[in-house]
């Protein structure tokens, strides 16, 4: 990885990724996004021409234009017509001519603290800051480009400084942009809804302007603060394709255009309708950090490049490769009905079967018996857990497991002591009526006493109690935003919100560096770069019926690493779908996460517990391939009805197949591995020997089973040949 300057070029060099920008008249124009390139010579130069009457910024030269121009930069109403990547409000216009004035390479990492920011424990990174300058506005503009050791992946991030002795509202400030050459590209993105969280979504690129977004306070279950480009003939092993991540919790937006030229246009940032900023004098303001991940050799290695950076620059470094415990939550299996009692025996039963970790779950604290009250009441429920929470912890403790607890911190409920305490400490526009969601308000981070009171609450428990492990969930979107006198302080409201969180997340997780956070938002409805910079594992979705979680861990597993992916075994019929599969298929599938239990196991047989026990036992040799080994999509014959994945460490190959509905009259598929060692043999659970070139190229028979959703988990173990 590289970054140098030479003949008016700027060349953004990772392990395999390539940048590469033009001093153009003073604009910063793109040469080259995609596959590294060494030595540049103009090969690919776009000619200037008068595209139908274009408007141009030089009298004397109709042929240059902005608007047919590739830029890193789309400024509003100065002649470019595609979708701008930053607006800036006088009180006259919204013209802004932001001009190339200077540049620096330097070593590290920009020094940013307001959002969460990529580190390099390594100190390798090198990083470049481009400055520009509108010398009207006397405004400031630093757009910088960092490269990571051994990584095809490049961040950057924005900022904006007012120089002016006049302030300024920022109606749009994109994180990053850029122009890429036509091509016949397809666009991927994450959508689905609660439940069915992280569906991959996969559309050709036609003209017309295309984007998703979020307005609810959160990144959401309906959609994912990434994109994925890539020409059309891309599959997980074939063709080249660009992952763009934005890394924030809040409203974003991502957007690719596709223009009358046939030029593509892909940006990100605040999503804009629910944003503004006023830029006061001698102010700056910072866009959140982008994340530019590529591969030349298919979405399989998009993959791999994106697991390996968030393992290595995003994820808590501590827990990046520190293995995951197997956890019993205690939510499917009592809901608000449990006491103290009925949670030791679920615990000794957990224990029994070999579970390291016991979590408890909504409902210990207050007067909390249903989801209509006591949220912000964070004092323990003595009646339900008699002797108090400090006997619960011992007791759990003693059976040599890890204690977990869930809290809820950034909600209320009306039915508390909080809200009637504090009732102005909840989001809500000035003479509206609230508006509820699971009889739940929002507590307003942008306020500064909202944001010391959940830091007090939570250091509280963190400090007097031996918590090994937080749930923090969030089980509402935010509405009615508007708790400030001006429209222009409640456009601020909703990012002012993300900084009082992260400046909590922050807090916390530095106090408490040991604690194993998890983040939940009902399910997956938070699961994002942002959030992930601070809690390590992330609740993948609500949904834990085994055939849905298939579909839904494998589409997370494009960009996220399979150590940040709670997975949970639950009852069948499953409690949300009303699905019934079987426990070893329910056993495989959680398996290709972080294990964990989300039933009663004082009820069930004493053949089911042995499977569980088993399963957990199996588990646990497996465990270090599954969390950090690299995981590969594999080919199937019918790829809507079965499902393969692969996980390969060092000295250890992990597969699991699984097939929705049963067919008949199909010849037996065959999948064929990948990415083993090409001279050595593997040796399977009933001691059959292969060699590694016929797992690869002709590849392991499944059988045809007669049931529906069926599963086979494959473990395979590296042998020395004499």
């Amino acid at each position: 990885m590289t970054i140098y300057a030479k003949d008016n070029l700027f060349f953004i060099h990772s392990l395999d990724f390539s940048i590469i920008l033009e001093n153009y008249h003073d604009y910063l124009m793109v040469r080259h996004i995609g596959k590294k390139i060494s030595t540049y010579r103009h090969s690919n130069l776009l000619i200037d021409k008068d595209h139908a009457f274009s408007p141009a910024p030089f009298a004397e030269n109709r042929t240059f234009s902005l608007d047919s121009q590739r830029q890193i930069l789309g400024q509003s109403g100065m002649g470019d017509f595609r979708v701008p990547s930053i607006i800036l409000a006088n009180k006259e216009n919204q013209l802004s001519d932001f001009k190339f004035k200077d540049y620096k390479i330097y070593q590290g990492l920009p020094d940013e603290k307001s959002l969460p920011f990529p580190y390099d424990e390594q100190d390798s990174t090198q990083s470049i800051v481009f400055t520009l300058e509108d010398k009207l506005l006397n405004l400031t503009l630093e757009i910088h480009f960092s490269v990571y050791e051994n990584s095809s992946t490049i961040s950057t991030y924005r900022k904006i400084i007012n120089k002016s002795n006049k302030s300024y509202k920022i109606k749009k400030f994109d994180s990053f942009m850029i122009d890429v050459q036509p091509h016949d590209y397809q666009f991927i993105t994450f959508q689905g809804a609660y439940g069915r969280e992280k569906e991959m979504v996969s559309e050709t690129l036609k003209q017309g302007i295309h984007s998703i977004a979020s307005t609810r306070g959160a990144s959401g279950h309906g959609q994912t603060p990434s994109l994925i480009v890539a020409e059309n003939k891309v599959n997980d092993h074939y063709g080249e394709c660009i992952a763009v991540q934005l890394m924030y919790s809040g409203n974003f937006h991502m957007t690719i255009q596709k223009n009358q030229l046939r030029e593509v246009r892909i940006s990100t940032g605040f999503e804009s309708t629910m944003f503004e900023w006023l830029l006061e004098s001698g102010q700056e303001f910072a866009s959140p950090t982008t994340v530019i991940n590529y591969s030349s050799e298919g979405l399989n290695k998009l993959s791999q490049i994106s697991h390996h950076f968030i393992l290595n620059h995003i994820m808590p470094s501590k827990f990046s490769n520190q293995i995951r415990p197997i956890l019993l939550n205690n939510w499917e299996a009592t809901y608000f009905d449990f006491s103290f009692d009925k949670l030791i025996s679920l615990a000794e039963k957990a224990k029994h079967v070999g579970i390291e970790l016991f979590v408890l779950d909504d409902g210990w604290f207050g007067n909390r018996f249903d989801d209509n009250r006591a949220l912000g009441d964070w004092t323990v429920n003595e009646d339900k857990l008699s002797g108090g929470l400090e006997n619960l912890i011992s007791s759990i403790h003693q059976m040599d497991m890890q204690f977990g607890i869930w809290f809820e911190p950034e909600m209320i409920s009306v039915d508390s002591h909080l809200y009637r305490t504090h009732p102005e400490w909840v989001i809500g526009a000035k003479g509206r009526q609230n508006i509820y969601s699971r009889n739940q308000l929002v507590l307003d981070l942008s306020n500064p006493e909202v944001v010391s009171y959940i830091k007090d609450t939570i250091d509280h428990f963190l400090t007097n109690y031996k918590i090994d492990y937080v749930k923090w969930d969030m089980n509402r979107n935010i509405t009615n935003v508007g708790n400030y006198s001006s429209l222009s302080e409640n456009l601020m409201q909703s990012h002012k919100y993300m900084l009082g969180l992260y400046e909590i997340l922050d807090y916390l997780t530095e106090k408490y560096p040991d604690v194993l956070f998890e983040s939940c938002a009902g399910g997956g409805g938070r699961n994002d770069l942002g959030i992930m910079r601070y809690f390590p594992q992330v609740w993948t979705s609500d949904n834990t019926d085994a055939v849905s979680r298939i579909q839904l861990q494998k589409d997370m597993l494009f960009l996220y690493p399979t150590i940040s992916m709670g997975a949970h075994v639950s009852a069948a019929p499953n409690h949300q779908t009303g699905r019934s599969t079987s426990l070893e298929t329910r056993n495989h599938v959680a398996m290709m996460g972080n294990l964990g239990y989300e039933l009663d196991l004082t009820t069930m047989s004493d053949n089911d517990i042995y499977q569980i026990k088993e399963a957990i036992k199996t588990y646990k040799s497996i465990r270090a391939t599954i969390q950090l080994g690299q995981v590969t999509r594999l080919e199937t014959p019918h790829p809507t009805n079965e499902y393969a994945k692969q996980f390969v460490s060092d000295d250890m190959v992990v597969v699991t197949y699984n097939k929705i509905l049963s067919d008949v009259e199909f010849s037996e598929s065959v999948i064929r591995l990948k990415h083993l060692e090409p001279q050595a043999s593997y040796i399977d659970q009933s001691q059959r020997v292969y060699s590694a070139e016929e797992l690869m190229i002709l590849g392991i028979t499944m059988p045809v089973k007669q049931m529906d959703f069926y599963s086979r988990q494959i473990i395979l173990k590296k042998i020395k040949e004499n």
